[in-house]
């Protein structure tokens, strides 16, 4: 169910609304969220809730197995981390994978080993949720009282719908105090609403149309299209990932205002960066403090000379490249941002 589909505008999320503020409890709402959100994750993807369901109780499980002092919590830690982390590779990557192995025998010229491509359908909004997981669990081993011990409100922090399909990624200790207590006025619902209308204008208005004419662009033959048409084509592009990015964002944002929660931003004007530092703390910002800090600093960031801090950010922007998509082109574009980091 995206956003701005007709299901949505108009049959979804007022429903949710006007069954929100008729709940006499704050219990009840958020209930309501977690009902709403499974709700509309399996409106698109019902085969993939239970992938949801697990990862929300696996994860429940191991934040409270980390309050135990008796035990190994770093192990316990780094059990939930491959958890998490081999649920995505298998729904993400696992494809992705196979056909490096294949084309490498290929290259080697052993075509007979050939690995058979498995037909894995990508649950939406995997990426998202694994890493609030993720956030979920580093956040509780450095700080245990953060420990969730309501499951049902756990699952509303990895469910939550208005961030779920396209962010922000949300941190724990970020949204935690809002699941335990919020406040709501008309302001701040007023306010929910342009932002959603903002980010619903930039979506329809500008990314979609702008998707279109890059696409019309790139289907001609390549040979017979003047310079300037391939040119257009690509500035149409650069805007349609902005605008479609960017307007997910704020909808996302214009929407937890509506319920309440103040989530972070996640652009801040990108495209006017003058260096390649400048604009990863621009774009997506939510993704690249995330690596930043569940990544680079634990590797050492800087701490620990040139060397080190130079293949620390060549595995941070491997990474990035690789999250985005699982295709030699995502990697080979987070590497070059990391290696235009020097220069």
């Amino acid at each position: 169910m995206l956003f701005s589909s007709i299901t949505f505008l108009i049959g979804f999320l007022p429903i949710v609304l006007f069954i929100y503020y008729y709940c006499p409890t704050l219990k009840a709402r958020n209930n309501l969220l977690l009902l709403s959100s499974l709700v509309f994750y399996a409106w698109g993807e019902p085969r993939h809730i239970l992938v949801m369901l697990f990862s929300i109780a696996i994860n429940y499980r191991i934040g409270i197995l980390l309050g135990d002092v008796k035990i190994n919590r770093r192990g316990v830690l780094a059990v939930g981390i491959l958890i998490n982390i081999s649920l995505l590779f298998y729904f993400k990557y696992f494809i992705f994978f196979e056909r490096v192995i294949n084309k490498i025998f290929r290259v080697i010229d052993y075509p007979q080993f050939q690995l058979p491509l498995l037909n894995i359908a990508l649950p939406i909004g995997i990426s998202f949720y694994t890493f609030q997981s993720i956030s979920y669990l580093v956040d509780v081993y450095k700080n245990p009282v953060l420990i969730q011990k309501n499951i049902l409100d756990l699952g509303l922090y990895i469910s939550f719908f208005p961030q779920l399909i396209a962010g922000p990624i949300v941190r724990y200790h970020d949204i935690n105090e809002q699941i335990k207590e919020r406040s709501h006025s008309i302001n701040l619902f007023v306010s929910g609403i342009e932002r959603f209308i903002i980010g619903l204008s930039k979506k329809v208005l500008i990314a979609n149309t702008m998707a279109m004419t890059a696409d019309r662009i790139f289907v001609l033959p390549s040979n017979s299209v003047p310079y300037y048409y391939l040119f257009l084509g690509i500035i149409c592009y650069t805007f349609h990932i902005y605008y479609d990015f960017s307007g997910y964002s704020d909808m996302a944002i214009g929407l937890g205002r509506m319920f309440g929660f103040n989530i972070l931003e996640n652009f801040n004007y990108p495209y006017i960066s003058k260096t390649i530092t400048e604009f990863w703390r621009r774009w997506h910002i939510s993704l690249s403090s995330w690596f930043k800090d569940y990544l680079y600093i634990p590797l050492g960031g800087n701490r620990k000379g040139r060397k080190r801090t130079t293949i620390n950010l060549f595995i941070v922007f491997f990474t990035t490249g690789l999250w985005h998509g699982a295709e030699i082109n995502f990697v080979l574009w987070g590497l070059g941002h990391g290696l235009l980091l020097f220069f």
